[in-house]
């Protein structure tokens, strides 16, 4: 019978605890997320996360940052956007849009901004309006290079074709960023 009292003693006290270590893990996410989204890389001072793409046409994938790890694939396709998510002296731990990733020296990557298409035969426009005239459709997996972007719309040009195509058809920009 006295087991029974215990528990009832505890109930109150145990759904207090619970609900403030909720409290104290909502706490610590939200900052979390605030110190992500303003986050410098440690090395250059720049924002992490970030995007960019790969410069090379291989890239060797690193398990960690040095020559002696090993390496567990290699990137094979130039201009491809990646995003970087952290730094350590001169390797980059990068990411590409399926989550793949590992650590690549930073000469293999550059600051011009590429996007993959998400969105089979995604229709470039002439202006950034789904009424202007299409130039070309963009196949799935296709990378373009990006230039401008509003809320909802980025231009791209790849293989010679320029257009304006939908934000979200896209890898590489996230749906925030405006670019002039």
């Amino acid at each position: 019978m006295s087991d029974l009292r215990n528990i009832r003693i505890l109930r109150p006290f145990c759904l207090c605890l619970v609900l403030w270590l909720a409290s104290c893990a909502a706490l610590a996410l939200s900052s979390d997320i605030a110190l992500a989204q303003d986050a410098r890389g440690p090395v250059t001072n720049l924002p992490i996360p970030r995007f960019v793409s790969l410069k090379a046409s291989e890239a060797n994938v690193r398990r960690g940052p040095s020559l002696t790890h090993r390496i567990d694939w290699v990137f094979k396709r130039r201009d491809m956007p990646l995003i970087i998510t952290a730094e350590h002296g001169h390797w980059r731990r990068i990411e590409d849009r399926d989550g793949a990733g590992g650590w690549v020296h930073y000469s293999l990557l550059s600051g011009v901004r590429t996007v993959i298409v998400e969105k089979d035969l995604l229709p470039l426009f002439l202006q950034p309006d789904e009424t202007s005239p299409m130039t070309v459709q963009l196949e799935f997996g296709v990378v373009a290079r990006l230039g401008q972007c509003s809320l909802e719309w980025c231009r791209l040009s790849s293989a010679g074709y320029k257009g304006w195509a939908i934000k979200s058809a896209l890898w590489g920009v996230p749906p925030e960023e405006i670019r002039e």
